[in-house]
């Protein structure tokens, strides 16, 4: 994934409370390609990329209706 798609991944990580951080492949590259990465500096994109797609796709559980 690109920087700007690395951003967006984020703030999706962020929304769902998974756990990661994303950092680039090549540390001298920023706008090469990026990683998640855990607490311990292992690559866990393939798994944090999966948790977000399915959590994305989960409908609400619960809500409100307001009418005016």
């Amino acid at each position: 994934m690109t920087a700007a798609e690395a951003h967006q991944f984020h703030v999706s990580m962020r929304q769902h409370g998974i756990r990661g951080f994303l950092i680039p492949a090549d540390p001298d590259r920023p706008d090469g390609a990026w990683l998640v990465a855990d607490k311990d500096g292992r690559d866990i994109t393939s798994a944090v990329y999966a948790q977000v797609l399915t959590a994305r796709q989960q409908q609400p559980q619960r809500g409100f209706v307001v009418s005016r």
